[in-house]
């Protein structure tokens, strides 16, 4: 009886630790992207934010900030935008023209309409497609795939 109590005990510390965890990386995510758009220069608009279902984005100037989890979205760079995602195992269809493109985080999958300047990985096994543009590509993270097609 004593050994199934502690059993039992060990396996809500652990559960508990387990949404801890979870939580805290969420809240480090969200935090991360809040701060990736504080240093963006725009031309005085106040930022925008959106949160919902399919993830957090945050306009800050002519930047947009997206970051989610599991998540399928459609993003738009209008004419010109820059993007920076950050987050895991999400599909993303970018439409429009993205000045500069930075992707973080693993496991997503990305498309793009078009990318002009810079497209930069930093994160783990993302799969990354642009259909137009001839931006410098800068892949510094592990198992990436970029392609244009």
């Amino acid at each position: 009886m004593a050994q199934a109590f502690a059993f039992a005990a060990s396996d809500r510390k652990r559960e508990t630790m387990r949404a801890r965890l979870i939580g805290s990386t969420g809240a480090l995510a969200c935090a991360a992207l809040v701060l990736v758009g504080c240093g963006s220069s725009g031309d005085g608009d106040s930022p925008t934010a959106t949160a919902g279902s399919s993830g957090v984005q945050v306009e800050v100037g002519n930047t947009i900030n997206y970051g989610s989890f599991g998540t399928t979205a459609t993003i738009d760079c209008a004419d010109g935008k820059s993007l920076t995602v950050g987050g895991s195992n999400n599909t993303l269809t970018v439409q429009g023209t993205c000045a500069n493109v930075n992707i973080g985080g693993a496991d997503n999958k990305i498309s793009l309409d078009a990318v002009n300047d810079g497209l930069n990985v930093v994160g783990l096994n993302n799969a990354v497609t642009y259909k137009a543009g001839e931006p410098s590509v800068n892949d510094t993270g592990s198992g990436n795939t970029i392609s244009k097609g």
